[in-house]
C-alpha cells in the first residue's frame, strides 16, 4: 500500500486505507477563546442576543465533527461512534475553553474530527458574542492525545 499523497500526475489524492484494519480510534483536542470580562459575564448570564452560548457551541462542535470530511479536502468520511464537546467558562483568562473527544472504529484516525469540533465550537462562541467583544482571540487549538491505529498512542507532553 502506497502512502503517497499525490498521484502520478502530481495531483493530491486521499491516502488509500483499504488494506488497514478497522480499529478503535480516539482523539482529544482543545482550544480557547479570550474575551473581555464584560463579554464573559454576558455569556455566564445567557444575556446575549443569540441565547445560550455554551450549549450552542457544544452542539456546533458535535455537528462539525460529523461533517469534517465535507470541510477538509482529502479527509476520509468516518462513521463516528462518539463525539463529546465540553465548553466551559474560564474566568482566569477570561474566556471560554473547549475540549472535544471523538471515537470511532475505523481504518484511519479521528484527529481531524476532534480538531474540527474544537475549532467550530470556538467559532460559534465568537459568532454569538461578537456584539459584546469583536476583539476576542481564538488560540491554542491543538491535539492533546490520540489512541489506536498503526502508529499507536500519542499524548502531548506536559
Amino acid at each position: 500500500m502506497s502512502l503517497s499523497h499525490v498521484d502520478a500526475a502530481g495531483r493530491p489524492r486521499m491516502v488509500d486505507v483499504g488494506a488497514k484494519a478497522a480499529t478503535e480510534r480516539t482523539a482529544v483536542a482543545e482550544g480557547l477563546i479570550r474575551m473581555a470580562r464584560e463579554a464573559l459575564d454576558e455569556v455566564q448570564r445567557n444575556a446575549g442576543p443569540k441565547g445560550d452560548v455554551l450549549t450552542t457551541a457544544e452542539l456546533a462542535g458535535v455537528m462539525a465533527a460529523k461533517r469534517t470530511a465535507d470541510l477538509i479536502p482529502l479527509c476520509h468520511p468516518l462513521p463516528l461512534d462518539h463525539v463529546a464537546v465540553e465548553v466551559s467558562l474560564d474566568p482566569t483568562v477570561p474566556g471560554v475553553r473547549v475540549r472535544a473527544t471523538v471515537r470511532a472504529t475505523a481504518r484511519t484516525g479521528v484527529e481531524m474530527e476532534a480538531l474540527t469540533a474544537a475549532a467550530v465550537a470556538l467559532l460559534t462562541v465568537y459568532d454569538m458574542v461578537k456584539a459584546a467583544d469583536r476583539g476576542m482571540e481564538i488560540e491554542g487549538i491543538r491535539l492533546l492525545e490520540k489512541a489506536g491505529g498503526k502508529s499507536g498512542d500519542w499524548r502531548r507532553p506536559g
